[in-house]
């Protein structure tokens, strides 16, 4: 690879990043009655992992996401910088399509190792599993949400060759 191409990523990385945390802190945030909030920032992940390679899509996802807790809920910020590059892992940067089976099938995996994880997480911070289910659907809502904007938009995206067009193509 390329210093050129290199750059490149890093700084689409960087943009992803901030434009994660901005989604997740501040745009379209939903208080919930059992604490913590429903965001929209997780479809940014999605759609960083969709085109980045693995190691800078999990950076902008675990920064990013990691930015919106430190400014908004700072007791999450280490379950959220692991929980957030796991989730990139099933998807893939490869092909010129966005919404392919293999990103279609790890929006599903995300929707549920994204709420298992903070469940446990929580579960963990309080010190008891009393919190698992309100954390755990909380946090499927949220998921939910995300998983739907990124296949709505997807297509549209595909549709006009942002892949393509990033590459430089």
């Amino acid at each position: 690879m390329d210093s050129r191409q290199n750059l490149h990523r890093l700084v689409t990385a960087a943009l992803f990043a901030a434009a994660i945390a901005v989604m997740t802190a501040y745009l379209l945030h939903i208080p919930l009655p059992t604490g913590g909030y429903i965001h929209l920032g997780d479809a940014l992940i999605y759609l960083a992992a969709c085109l980045l390679p693995v190691p800078y899509a999990a950076a902008a996802a675990a920064i990013g996401a990691g930015l919106a807790d430190l400014l908004t809920a700072p007791m999450w910020v280490l379950p959220t910088l692991l929980i957030k590059a796991l989730i990139v892992l099933p998807f893939t940067s490869r092909g010129e399509r966005l919404l392919c089976p293999r990103n279609v099938l790890a929006v599903v995996l995300a929707g549920v190792v994204s709420p298992t994880a903070y469940a446990l997480a929580g579960c963990a911070l309080m010190g008891s599993m009393a919190g698992f289910v309100p954390q755990f659907l909380g946090t499927l809502a949220q998921g939910v949400g995300s998983g739907v904007l990124f296949l709505a938009i997807a297509p549209a995206l595909d549709g006009v060759n942002l892949k393509a067009r990033l590459a430089g193509r």
